[in-house]
């Protein structure tokens, strides 16, 4: 029966009265929401009718593409990708099997039967649905075949639990099911796996031996939508070569336009080793290093090459082999992402920007004598006055964080006071967060902390030291030494600020009051540490 027909159900006994109309509407309406709600909210007995009822192919439909009746009757409601067809489909089962092991942890073994029979139904029919749409790989039809077998026999095993008390049986049972149980999820998740990866191939086909920018743009658009459904995924993409058909767009002038589109999908890619593996093999840096020193390249394709260059050298990642290569174009990499932070037409480009840069210095202390020899002090100082550029707390944490690794380096210091960089440390040591959220919380103290080390580290210099009590500096500080909301209750920022303190203190004792010196300096720093964390707010 067609979707439409479902939802527009018609009666010659009824007439055309206003309560007619009415009674049809709420049919019409109670059919719609059954049909919305049936995959996730089924009737045991209905599914053991329409398990093997693989819902078909419509004849116009593009060829290969899975179709899934929703029931809301909107022909872009009827026709869903595979991809994610496959992935709700994989959630249906997954929690039906996490439900089940919960219920036979419970005993509760009515539950635990109706269950096996819901997770047996829906793989039948994804199974099914799946078959019809697409030609099924041999190796995965063996996995179906297994599944189907496992998932009916727990279907069996379950059914015997139901007439007995016999707790010795059901101890025994329970065992059973559970190794049947564990052996089920993990032969789903590997035919989900395989599945995925199939429609993958198909996906990176498409985008490998395409001529048409739309086609291609298609199938990049469903890879990055992929990306953002987890790591695991992520890594499939990486290993069917994802990464190396969106390099070979980005290396064709005839693909401009898709250049940004290609390069946020393999930045999303390259959140797993996998990824920046495929990256390092196909020179994929080399490429980077092109599109961010073309000039004809469009900003929007030079803020997403940005994009991979952070991902790839972001601390988190256990391998390094891929920055050997990475050294080699830093030069022009560093100079590249210096004049977008420097021409940025808005807040997101320069977040780009900065956060590889930011990257950068941590892993090589070349790059920060490329960033001072390329004014960069001046430029990221200059881009925190325009808030059209550094809008937010994820942006200051960028360049604060590029200050404080330049700031080791000697001659930094005189090029911070040429630009005024001490109010800025000061007004940055204040940054607290207009919202709620946790993660601009936790950017504002990263904010906090990393200006505080800054200073330590600059107040070296006897000018900025002397400049930074001239600014008030000193009284800013204690406050966030002893006012755990001024510093959000970091301990991090406490430390650091702590750290701050004694410098400046070394430099020009006098700055420091006795009772404050008693406290925060004269002790061991961890017995300060102590006596901070543990003040209350009233000590103020």
């Amino acid at each position: 029966m067609s979707t439409d027909r479902m939802a527009s159900p018609q009666s010659s006994s009824l007439s055309s009265s206003p309560m007619s109309t009415r009674l049809q509407s709420l049919q019409v309406d109670s059919v719609q929401r059954w049909m919305e709600d049936l995959r996730h909210m089924t009737e045991v007995e209905c599914m053991c009718v329409l398990q093997a009822k693989p819902i078909g192919v419509e004849e116009d439909a593009q060829q290969g593409e899975l179709i899934v009746s929703s029931g809301v009757g909107a022909g872009d409601h009827v026709a869903r990708n595979n991809l994610q067809t496959l992935l709700r489909r994989a959630l249906v089962v997954s929690t039906e099997l996490g439900k089940m092991f919960q219920r036979l942890e419970k005993g509760r073994w009515q539950r635990v039967h109706s269950t096996a029979v819901r997770a047996n139904c829906h793989v039948r029919s994804l199974v099914h649905e799946y078959s019809a749409a697409r030609s099924t790989p041999p190796e995965m039809q063996k996995y179906e075949k297994s599944l189907l077998e496992k998932c009916l026999e727990l279907t069996n095993i379950t059914e015997r639990c139901l007439n007995t008390d016999d707790e010795f049986f059901l101890k025994s049972m329970r065992e059973a099911i559970h190794e049947i149980l564990t052996d089920v999820s993990d032969s789903f998740s590997n035919m989900i796996d395989m599945a995925l990866a199939n429609e993958i191939r198909v996906l990176i086909k498409q985008i490998d031996s395409s001529d048409d920018v739309h086609a291609i743009s298609s199938a990049i658009s469903n890879l990055l939508s992929l990306t953002q459904d987890g790591p695991q995924l992520c890594s499939i993409i990486a290993k069917e070569g994802a990464v190396v058909a969106l390099f070979k767009i980005c290396r064709q002038d005839r693909f401009r336009e898709l250049y940004a589109h290609a390069l946020r999908t393999v930045a999303s890619i390259c959140c797993v080793e996998e990824g920046i593996s495929q990256l390092d093999k196909v020179d994929g840096i080399l490429c980077l290093a092109d599109i961010l020193t073309d000039e004809l390249s469009v900003e929007a394709a030079r803020a997403e090459a940005a994009a991979v260059v952070a991902q790839i050298t972001s601390p988190h990642h256990t391998s390094t082999q891929h920055l050997a290569s990475f050294l080699e174009s830093m030069h022009d990499i560093v100079t590249a992402l210096i004049k977008l932070c420097e021409s940025a037409s808005c807040g997101e480009v320069f977040l780009l920007a900065s956060a590889a840069l930011a990257n950068i210095t941590f892993f090589d202390s070349m790059a920060c004598e490329i960033l001072l020899q390329l004014n960069a002090i001046q430029i990221l100082l200059q881009a925190c006055r325009d808030r059209r550029r550094v809008d937010t707390p994820y942006s200051k944490d960028q360049v604060v964080t590029v200050l404080a690794n330049l700031s080791v380096l000697e001659q930094c210091a005189s090029e911070v006071l040429q630009e005024q960089g001490i109010e800025r440390l000061l007004l940055l040591l204040g940054e607290k967060p207009s919202s709620p959220s946790p993660s601009e919380g936790a950017a504002c103290e990263r904010v906090q902390q990393k200006a505080a080390v800054t200073l330590a580290r600059l107040s070296r210099d006897p000018d900025v030291a002397q400049t930074a009590i001239q600014l008030k500096a000193v009284p800013r500080l204690i406050e966030l030494c002893r006012s755990p909301t001024e510093r959000n209750n970091s301990d991090s920022v406490l430390v650091a600020c702590l750290a701050a303190l004694r410098r400046l203190a070394a430099g020009c004792p006098d700055s420091i009051a006795a009772a404050d010196h008693q406290q925060l300096i004269k002790p061991r720093l961890v017995d300060s540490f102590l006596l901070c964390s543990n003040m209350e707010e009233s000590f103020v």
